[in-house]
């Protein structure tokens, strides 16, 4: 089989500040902004990779999704525990000086016991991104 990671997915509840967290903070490219209002399917990534994409969408758009969901999804993302990606640079403490001046840190550059070096920070929907140090 050949498959592969095309797009990952991310809620964001505020789009004009997603945006300038992925695109000015991260340096990614905006490839796509569709809908209008807080109801917009914003595709970033980037721009030296056009294949792999991260998808920001509204939190419970599906009109099959239950006002109890709906209340689930909106508690776990202010506690920073509905959405999540693992990134990867080959300059962490690079990046961590850049970023951490523009996000919530939740761990600095770490070796952790597993074998890797990474940090945390928040996205401004409160998704957890991680960066990771590659070898």
């Amino acid at each position: 089989m050949d498959i592969t990671i095309h797009t990952c997915v991310l809620p964001h509840e505020d789009p004009e500040t997603s945006v300038a967290f992925y695109r000015d903070v991260l340096g990614f490219e905006v490839r796509s902004d569709v809908g209008q209002g807080t109801m917009r399917w914003i595709t970033v990534g980037p721009a030296d990779q056009p294949g792999t994409s991260i998808l920001l969408a509204p939190p419970a758009a599906d009109p099959g999704i239950t006002e109890d969901e709906r209340r689930t999804i909106a508690e776990m993302m202010a506690k920073g525990t509905y959405g999540w990606i693992l990134l990867a640079t080959h300059d962490l403490d690079d990046v961590f000086e850049r970023v951490q001046a523009e996000a919530e840190v939740v761990q600095e550059p770490t070796d952790q016991p597993y074998g890797v070096r990474d940090c945390a920070f928040r996205d401004p929907a409160g998704n957890l991104v991680r960066i990771q140090q590659l070898r």
